[in-house]
């Protein structure tokens, strides 16, 4: 679980800037070099470079060069961690909620407590 709390804390610091998710939004479409990823952004090359580094510590993007070209793609197994994760959080606050709503059905209607009344 400790090792799992790890990946999470680095997926979602990945997730927290703005210019990386618009990174992941471009390699959903597809693979891409680092400079494609870096042309509708409003950072230097080297900024790209430091954000793709977080990206891919957390599991998020593998990167691999072959040449002078480094080319960018998305590794959904990160994505279905934090999935899994979310899902387990919606799951118990559903419960909950429901427990609550059967709880407030079971009091009496304050409509009727007020006619009963002499």
């Amino acid at each position: 679980m400790l090792h799992q709390s790890s990946q999470l804390d680095r997926l979602y610091h990945a997730l927290a800037d703005s210019g990386r998710r618009a990174m992941l939004d471009r390699l959903s479409r597809g693979p891409a070099s680092v400079s494609e990823l870096a042309a509708p952004l409003e950072m230097t090359l080297s900024a790209v470079v430091q954000h793709l580094k977080v990206l891919e510590e957390s599991g998020l993007v593998r990167t691999e060069k072959v040449g002078r070209v480094r080319t960018c793609r998305v590794d959904s197994k990160a994505l279905s961690l934090a999935e899994r994760w979310i899902n387990q959080r919606r799951k118990l606050w559903e419960r909950r909620l429901d427990r609550l709503g059967d709880v407030l059905a079971a009091l009496p209607d304050e409509d009727q407590a007020k006619d009963s009344k002499p």
